[in-house]
């Protein structure tokens, strides 16, 4: 048998309703009720947006589920749930690892199971989550997650800047740092692709400012390069903040100038993997760190 999972949006929300449906009405009855059972495709469509689901897949047939939702620097697994006739074929185990590697930029990767199951708590503990709070019927794990990545070449900097794109919302601003050819516009490709924007992105340096509209109903992608730009004051003539809440926008060379658009931000930092040191053949890797604000 062949199992895939797979990124979805709210197109997908009347199958993942199906699937998490089922899967939480073949649970033990509790008291309260999950919320999961109150869940619609009208609602689960909202929770989806562009790309915030899980879908796994069976030889093509949907057999588990899961939203991908942000709060703040965490990334919180939600609603997932596996078909009761294929809890068996490691179907959980590869959602849990689809939102691992969802989960670029986020310090860590949350759940939240009830007390009253205690094998579902321990599915979880032994995913490598912890438990971090426990409010009755509740509790909450996480479980840690990297805050720097290896790019050895271009393909694997843009298929960072993807997986990053696919969780981004309105509104969030990243301020990418690092030396000259180091990757920023690279990353920035990726981050378009991940976004589903139109138009090529390419350094911006002689408009300032590029705007690529979403070719699939999410935000649009604003990409500025300050390297030329004289301070705050010269940024704030670009009125970036009328577009800001509508759009994801990202600013090269934006450190120390960038931090007044937004009360929070992604900062992205690529350096070279080999300390600073020149490459001596083709292979240059680089470090990408990333922190959120």
């Amino acid at each position: 048998m062949s199992l895939r999972v797979r990124r979805v949006g709210a197109d997908e929300a009347a199958t993942v309703h199906a699937v998490v449906h089922a899967a939480f009405a073949a649970r033990p009855p509790l008291d309260p009720p999950t919320d999961a059972l109150a869940e619609d495709p009208g609602s689960l469509a909202r929770a989806l947006g562009t790309s915030r689901g899980l879908l796994a897949e069976l030889d093509d047939e949907p057999v588990g589920a899961g939203l991908l939702a942000p709060v703040g620097p965490t990334l919180f697994l939600r609603r997932v749930g596996v078909l009761p006739d294929r809890r068996d074929h490691g179907v959980a185990h590869a959602l849990v690892a689809a939102a691992h590697e969802a989960a670029v930029g986020f310090t860590d990767l949350a759940v939240v199971a009830r007390d009253e199951l205690p094998a579902t708590v321990g599915f979880w503990e032994s995913q490598g989550f912890t438990r971090s709070a426990h409010t009755p019927p509740n509790v909450e794990l996480r479980r840690r997650l990297p805050t720097a990545y290896d790019a050895p070449d271009a393909e694997a900097m843009r298929d960072l800047g993807q997986r990053l794109g696919g969780l981004l919302v309105a509104g969030d601003l990243v301020v990418l740092t690092g030396e000259l050819g180091a990757g920023k516009t690279t990353f920035t490709q990726g981050l378009g692709a991940g976004l589903g924007v139109r138009g090529q992105v390419t350094s911006p340096t002689f408009v300032i400012a590029r705007v690529h509209p979403s070719l699939v109903g999410g935000p649009d992608l604003v990409h500025v390069d300050a390297y030329r730009l004289g301070g705050v004051e010269e940024l704030d003539d670009l009125d970036l903040d009328t577009s800001l809440e509508g759009a994801v926008t990202v600013v090269e060379w934006g450190a120390g100038m960038a931090e007044v658009l937004a009360e929070h931000r992604l900062d992205v930092e690529i350096s070279r993997a080999v300390g600073g040191e020149p490459a001596t053949d083709d292979h240059d890797p680089r470090v990408v760190a990333l922190r959120r604000r």
